[in-house]
Order: structure tokens, then C-alpha cells, then sequence
């Protein structure tokens, strides 16, 4: 019996029913191993040993594998070929080996770029050994990222509280997105004019042109600067005499774009089908994994992590083939086209992304995909058959119009335009755009040299400059990859990471920076300047690159980073709190304390006559506040300006009073926003307060709003069937009514002061039939859980996606779409909450009790029947002594 290990269950009943009955092929359902989540996993000081530690569910799949292997004649490593694939394999091969399972096992590594049965066959044909310099270049990446998250969090959480944690890659690309948002902020728009002719040829053909120079002087995009300037050429226009001067016409190619590496899919993916990196990511590994079309399960596309922009020649014939056929021999170019990888070495697995079998069409094949699948395979196939197109050829023409004006002044206009001649590639792919550009693509009438031309209209307009637009996650991993940090496949978890630790949010498909994450790159960027430098992690990137080419030693890489490391850590041991503020009210200085008058100074405090605000620290992270407190209660938040935040107690909004009890009725701000409260402080220890919603305006709040706010949560009427009382309020996730713990969601604000008892027992009805208790309601039902049975079900909760089997429930990632998740994924979430849990680390402390006490009494059992023994021998001996042998037990 010959075992072959794989990394998901799907592959391996893929690959299961190509091999046939002497194989048995088992998933490890990815890393078998990792590094435990506390100080000591890696030990600098004892030449970076790493202590890995096995999850329970990992324990399960390992003794699987374990007992597999026993009876075997040869295992076979197939997981998938890329460094963490190798890593994978390292990681069970070292297991076995300190099992003693394998001394009479013969073991293979084979690696195959698709999932198909000629892809498989011809891998276990070419077997080859662990590739040991890409297993160092993983262990030096997991150790560095391990060493910089586990020192730099924790002085992030001392200096900084409410921060989440750091990361090697995160950082940076933290860095970038808050650098983008300053940039933003300290854009200064420059006003400029652009002037554009309506004009008609001698044949009466419209055309436009803009104005291109005065006087032999060529004009810049910006250079027409006022009103004035632009309404003097836009009359010397109209009243000027108007030829061609000169038409120019040259042809141009475009050629096809290569086919897809990982990053240039996500980016794709991203433009044109809203898809983010980790969305992507997991399309791609169902296509990759198999797809069962009719009866037979085949992987649809070769392995989606790669910077390897070639591809095999066979795939390239099949492309010419297809092209031909479905195009025509004109689109087929005359030799194949070649394309070469960009990056400086390539790691990952070497073969672009590309359909397994190019003659395998989209539609022909659509009835078998998911809406999502369908889309991204369609997009990968384009891709692929594009790139080996016919480029395609433009003509692009430009005239030049002479303006002769009475007071002697010449401009000169200019009209471009560009004609398709032949579509080639065009015909079925265009790389998606990030931001719009100038379009040139209009086509001109007849022009020749020397006709007059007849003036419409001359409009001059004005314009004034834009700041760069923010990061999309296009953009962003654009970005990254440019700057050589990260790498494939680790796009898209930092880009996840970065949003579950609330560092940035994505507002319409663009990052913006959240205040945490403001904080934290201002952090680092004053004291740990050279971890958050683009150049340098670049450089450590390319150092990883090269030990996995076999070109440096991974420890030797680690030794020089941790010994400048841990001196950039020293430094901060002694670093007071005032110091850090000090820090972090010059680097956010720009956008905490905005100039928003001349003279006056911005870090004044507005509640008092001598104070200064400034940066300070409390236990759920930092807000604005005044040096004179406690005299001087002033705060605010980051994102408010002085005007827009309460002056503390003396400077309270105050509406009115409520006619029910005679207190007056406040608008305060506190660190969290706006509220409404009943009463003053001095009244009450714990006055009555009610948050203002989002979207509502708090100058705009009367004491009609705020008394309506106050009153909730609001009682709407007792339930026909319970005769329980039902409820409508406002939580931290939005409107809702409420009755005996189950929650049904209201579409606004406004329905919770409006909604009647009808209205909110439906909804409670709805929410209730659809399976939903506390807020829940089933989206997706997964099947019955593979391993311990029963349903696994993707729900909607009050607090977001989530799955649920039995008394599990496991939250879902940020940016993970609840209709996407697999079983697979599910049962992988599942596993990692329970064995969190209280109730499985109590489980766990019993059992080790249970067994230490039985280990006891065992061994008190033991002594106890051996004195007996001795006793016994000494009294009445034994002819062979038979009690020695029954001494041990």
C-alpha cells in the first residue's frame, strides 16, 4: 500500500479515484504544526531553536496519517509546490521520524502544478527528495515574523494600550495606507483651466481640440492658472482665423498582457468582479482543488500561487489551437509568444495561473460552477488565451490647428484621435483600469493640411488638482509587489489582518486608515524607524529569496536581524509614557491638531484659558484631552475638530428640560461620540444617557429627538402567543426588536420609535422560522460535519456571520462572504473554537488530573504489592522467584 499525503480533503478525493486501490490518500488539512502563541517558541539565545506544538485536531489528522504509514510500503508527499507546501511535508516527515514509523518505508516528495490525472501520474514519476533550502527559507520567515510580532506587541500593548499587536509585513503596509491618508489631508488643490474647441472641418464634420501653445510656447496640464488668463485665449479663439497646420498619423501595436501570477490575479479579480485578495484566494483553491463536472471531479486550473508568468509549451499549442479556431488564423501570431518572470527569484511555484485544459470554454462548463467560480475561471481562461493573441494595432492620428488672431498673437490647437485597425487580442480580453484616465480613443474626420476649419464653440472650464486617490486592494498589493515586500501568498492575509485588527476599514472598494492604526505607525515609525522602512523589507524579502535559491544560510539571516533588533528593544525598556505622547503628538500633529485658523494655536485647549491638548493614553486606547485635567475635563476624539467636541461639564449643550421629570436634557461628547443624557452629574452618580445614532447630526438633535432617545429600549407591545413583552431599541450593531432573546433586525433608526406590534411580530416570526434565536438566522446549510456528524450551518447573528454546529460558534473572517464558505472551511473554524474553549481546557485539566492521580495510585499500589512481595519471599521463598518478574506491575 503505497500513502499519499495531500493538503485538503477536496484534492484528496480528487486524486483518489485517478490512483486506484493501492493508494491511499489522506489531507492534512493544511499545516500540521505551528509555532504556539507564547513567549519561548523561538529561543534566539539557543541557536533559534523552535518548539512547534499540535493542535487537537492536527493530533487527530497526524495519528490518522501515523497508523496509515505503519502498514505501508511507500509514502508519498504530494502536498502542494510551494514553500509552504515543502514546509508541510518537512513538518510530517519530522513527526514520523520521531514516531520510528518510517525504517522500512521508502518515501518520495513529488510536487504537481494541477490536479489532473496526466499532471499526478507524471509527478510520481519524477519523485525527488524534501527541497531542504526551501524548508530553511520557511523556517526563517515563520521564526522572523514570530520574533517581531511576539517582541514588538507587547511593547505596543505597554506603551500604547489599546493597540492589537505588530507584524514584519503588516507594518509596512500599514505604513503605506497612513501614508496615503496624510498625503490626503495635506493636498492643497491648485486651481487650473483647461480651454476646448467645438470645431468643424470643411465638410462640416464635428471635432475637438484643446489649446496646445501661445506663441510657440507649449502649455502644460496646469499652466492656464486663472479665469482671466483662459477667457483671453478662449476670445482670441473665437475670433481668430483657423487652419491646419499639420496632420500626423503613425500605427501602433498593443501587445497582450502575460498570463496571470497570483498577484496580478487578485489585482484583476479585484478591478473587474469586486472580489478582495482573500475572496479570490479561495475561489481560486476550489478551481485548483477539483470540480466535479458530470461524474468527474478534475482540477480546472494549475496552482494560483506563483510569480512564474510562463507556461508550459503544450499549454501554449493548445492556445494557438483554440485561438484559431474560435477567432480565426488571423489572430494567431506567427511563433509562439514568450514571456519571461520579473521577479528577482521566483520561490514559488514557476507555471502562470492557467486553465488545466484550454479547450475547456467557460460556457461549456458554467452549468457545473457557482456564480463566483464561473466568473474567476472566465478571467483566468481570457487571460490565458489573450496572451498568446495577435497584438492589436491602432492608428493614431494628431492635427495641428493654427489660430491667427487681430492683435497678432498665435495659438495652436491640437485634436487627437485613434481608430482600432485590427482588435487582435482586444477582441477578448482588456485589462481592468484602477483609476480613469484621459481617453484618446475618439476617431477624427478627414483632416488635411492647410483647410480652414469653422469655430462652434470655445468653453473655457475650470479645474483644480486632486490628491492621489486612496488604496484599493488592487492598488495595494500593486503597491507591495512593487516595492518587493511580501510575497503571493501572503497578500491577502496581511490585507486580512490589517481590517480584523481594525487598523484600516474598507469604505468602496478603498483603505482608510482607522485611528488604531494611525497610532500604531506613528509608534513605530518614531521608535523602531528601520522595521517600518520600505527598503529594508524589501531587502530581508530578497534575503528569504535567497535562501531558499540555496545562496544564504537561514540562521546566519536571523543572527544579524536579531542583534539589531533587540537593541531597538532595548531602547524603548526605559521609555516613559510622556516621551511616547510627546512622539505621537509631532508625527500626527497634521491631522489630531489641524490649523483651522492663522494665528491662532491649534493645541490650545478650548475649554480652558491656559491649557494644551495633546495625545493621551487610557485603558481602551487614546483620545485627545487637556493638560490642566482634572480641573479642565475637556476630550475628544481624534476624528473631531475642537468646535465639534463638548466642552465638558461647563460646556454642555443643553436642550431643555423633560416635562416628566424637570431635569434638563444634555448633548455631551464623550470618548466613545455624542450622547444625550438626562440630568447633570452632581444630580445623579449614574444619570440616564442614550448614544446618538450614526448619521444623525447632533447640532441638528431638538429635545424631542433626544427624550425619544432616552426612552429606549421602547416597548411595543406584549406578543399574541406568549403575551411577553416585546421591544425595540438600539444596539451596537444597528436597530432591532427584541422578544424572549430572539432578535429580528428594523431597516432604520426611525422604525424603532414607529414600528407597531403587527410589523415586529412578523419580523420576530420571519427571524424565528429561518432558525434564528438571539439575532441568528441559518444563510447556508453545509451538510452534516464529516467527522463527528451532525448539521454545520452558516448563520447570521446579531454581531455578524458565523458557523454553527452543536454548541459551537465560530466567527467568521472580516472579509470572508458567508455564502463562499466550504465544510472544509467550517469544520476548520469549528475545531479551532472548540479547542479554546473553557470547557475543552477544563476537559483537558481533568483528564491530566485524572491521569496524574491514577499514575499515583498505581504507584502507591505498586510499592504497596512489592513490600508484600518481599515479605512474603522472606517468610516462604520461592523456587524461581516469580514475584521479581510481577514486581514492575
Amino acid at each position: 500500500m503505497n500513502v499519499v499525503i495531500v493538503e485538503s480533503a477536496a484534492k484528496a478525493k480528487t486524486i483518489n479515484k485517478y490512483l486506484g486501490k493501492d493508494y491511499k490518500v489522506l489531507a492534512s488539512y493544511g499545516h500540521v504544526r505551528d509555532l504556539p502563541s507564547k513567549d519561548g517558541s523561538v529561543e534566539p539565545d539557543n541557536d533559534f531553536d523552535m518548539h512547534w506544538d499540535v493542535d487537537a485536531k492536527s493530533k487527530k489528522i497526524l495519528k490518522e496519517i501515523s497508523d496509515a504509514v505503519k502498514g505501508a510500503d511507500k509514502l508519498i508527499l504530494a502536498t502542494d509546490p510551494d514553500r509552504e507546501g515543502e514546509a508541510i511535508s518537512w513538518h510530517i516527515l519530522e513527526v514520523l521520524n520521531k514516531k520510528k514509523l518510517l525504517k522500512d518505508v521508502e518515501v518520495e516528495r513529488v510536487a504537481f502544478n494541477a490536479v489532473t490525472k496526466k499532471a499526478i501520474l507524471e509527478a510520481l514519476s519524477h519523485p525527488r527528495a524534501i527541497d531542504q533550502p526551501l524548508v530553511s527559507a520557511y523556517l526563517a520567515r515563520r521564526a522572523l515574523d514570530y520574533l517581531v510580532g511576539f517582541s514588538l506587541s507587547p511593547v505596543l500593548w505597554r506603551k500604547l494600550p489599546g493597540s492589537r499587536s505588530a507584524g514584519r509585513v503588516q507594518s509596512v503596509a500599514l505604513r503605506l495606507v497612513c501614508e496615503r491618508e496624510l498625503e490626503i489631508e495635506q493636498f492643497k488643490p491648485v486651481e487650473y483651466w483647461s480651454v476646448l474647441s467645438d470645431l468643424k472641418n470643411k465638410d462640416g464634420k464635428p471635432f475637438q481640440a484643446r489649446i496646445y501653445s501661445q506663441d510657440g510656447k507649449r502649455f502644460g496640464p496646469h499652466d492656464i492658472t486663472n479665469e482671466t488668463q483662459a477667457h483671453e485665449i478662449r476670445d482670441g479663439i473665437k475670433a481668430g482665423t483657423l487652419s491646419i497646420a499639420k496632420v500626423a498619423a503613425k500605427s501602433v501595436q498593443r501587445k497582450p498582457w502575460a498570463p496571470f501570477t497570483t498577484s496580478t490575479m487578485q489585482m484583476d479579480a479585484s478591478r473587474k468582479l469586486g472580489f478582495s485578495a482573500r475572496q479570490t484566494m479561495q475561489v481560486a483553491q476550489k478551481l485548483y482543488e477539483g470540480i466535479d463536472l458530470g461524474g468527474e471531479t478534475v482540477g480546472l486550473i494549475t496552482y494560483m500561487r506563483t510569480d512564474g508568468v510562463q507556461i508550459i509549451p503544450e499549454a501554449v499549442q493548445a492556445c494557438r489551437q483554440v485561438i484559431e479556431q474560435d477567432y480565426g488564423a488571423n489572430y494567431v501570431p506567427s511563433s509562439p509568444r514568450v514571456y519571461k518572470t520579473k521577479a528577482k527569484n521566483a520561490q514559488e511555484a514557476h507555471e502562470a495561473v492557467r486553465p488545466t485544459d484550454l479547450t475547456r470554454r467557460p460556457d461549456a462548463i458554467a452549468k457545473y460552477l457557482d456564480k463566483e467560480g464561473l466568473a474567476l475561471y472566465r478571467l483566468i481562461w481570457q487571460r490565458t488565451i489573450a496572451s498568446q493573441m495577435e497584438a492589436a494595432v491602432m492608428e493614431r492620428t494628431s492635427a495641428d490647428i493654427d489660430v491667427k488672431t487681430s492683435n497678432g498673437a498665435t495659438y495652436q490647437l491640437r485634436a487627437t484621435g485613434s481608430v482600432v485597425k485590427f482588435d487582435g487580442f482586444l477582441k477578448l480580453y482588456e485589462e481592468g483600469k484602477d483609476d480613469a484616465g484621459s481617453d484618446d480613443n475618439k476617431l477624427l474626420p478627414a483632416l488635411h493640411e492647410g483647410d480652414p476649419c469653422n469655430v462652434e464653440k470655445v468653453e473655457a472650464k475650470q479645474h483644480f488638482t486632486e490628491p492621489p486617490p486612496r488604496f484599493s486592494e488592487a492598488t495595494l498589493v500593486k503597491q507591495l509587489e512593487e516595492l518587493g515586500i511580501g510575497r503571493p501568498s501572503t497578500f491577502a492575509s496581511t490585507l486580512s489582518v490589517l481590517r480584523d485588527r481594525d487598523y484600516v476599514r474598507l469604505e468602496k472598494k478603498r483603505f482608510y486608515p482607522e485611528d488604531k492604526g494611525r497610532l500604531v505607525t506613528a509608534f513605530l515609525s518614531s521608535f523602531f524607524t528601520r522595521y517600518v522602512e520600505y527598503d529594508f523589507t524589501a531587502d530581508l524579502e530578497e534575503k528569504l529569496d535567497l535562501i531558499s535559491d540555496g545562496k544564504l544560510e537561514w540562521k546566519d539571516v536571523l543572527n544579524e536581524f536579531w542583534q539589531d533588533f533587540t537593541k531597538a528593544l532595548d531602547e524603548t525598556k526605559d521609555l516613559r509614557i510622556s516621551h511616547v505622547l510627546d512622539a505621537l503628538n509631532e508625527v500626527l500633529g497634521p491631522y489630531v491638531f489641524p490649523v483651522t485658523q492663522e494665528g491662532v494655536d491649534p493645541r490650545k485647549c478650548p475649554a480652558c484659558d491656559d491649557g494644551q491638548i495633546g495625545l493621551k493614553v487610557g485603558r481602551f486606547g487614546a483620545f485627545v484631552g487637556c493638560t490642566n485635567y482634572p480641573d479642565c475635563k475637556f476630550t475628544r476624539q481624534f476624528n473631531q475638530t475642537n468646535e465639534e467636541a463638548s466642552l465638558g461639564d461647563a460646556g454642555d449643550k443643553c436642550l431643555g428640560q423633560d416635562p416628566e421629570t424637570g431635569m434638563l436634557v444634555y448633548i455631551k461628547t464623550g470618548r466613545f461620540g455624542p450622547y444625550v443624557q438626562l440630568g447633570d452629574d452632581e444630580e445623579n452618580d449614574k444619570p440616564k444617557r442614550a448614544s446618538i445614532p450614526k448619521g444623525q447630526d447632533p447640532e441638528a438633535l431638538d429635545l424631542d429627538r433626544a427624550l425619544q432617545l432616552l426612552s429606549l429600549p421602547r416597548e411595543v407591545g406584549l406578543h399574541p402567543e406568549t403575551g411577553k413583552k416585546i421591544t425595540a431599541g438600539l444596539g451596537r450593531y444597528g436597530p432591532f426588536v427584541l422578544h424572549e432573546g430572539l432578535y429580528a433586525n428594523l431597516p432604520s433608526v426611525e422604525d424603532v420609535f414607529t414600528v407597531g406590534l403587527n410589523h415586529a411580530v412578523t419580523l420576530l416570526a420571519e427571524k424565528a422560522k429561518s432558525g434564528g434565536r438571539r439575532g441568528s438566522q441559518a444563510l447556508k446549510e453545509l451538510g452534516e460535519h464529516p467527522e463527528l456528524g451532525g448539521p454545520v450551518n452558516v448563520m447570521s447573528g446579531r454581531y455578524g456571520p458565523y458557523v454553527k454546529h452543536g454548541k459551537v460558534n465560530a466567527t467568521l473572517p472580516k472579509d470572508k462572504e458567508p455564502e463562499s464558505i466550504t465544510m472544509e472551511e467550517a469544520v476548520a473554524l469549528i475545531a479551532a473554537k472548540a479547542a479554546k474553549s473553557p470547557k475543552a481546557k477544563t476537559a483537558t485539566k481533568k483528564k491530566t488530573t485524572k491521569k496524574s492521580t491514577t499514575k499515583k495510585a498505581t504507584t502507591k499500589k505498586t510499592t504497596t504489592k512489592k513490600a508484600a512481595t518481599k515479605k512474603k519471599a522472606a517468610t516462604k521463598p520461592s523456587k524461581d522467584e516469580k514475584g521479581d518478574e510481577e514486581a514492575p506491575f
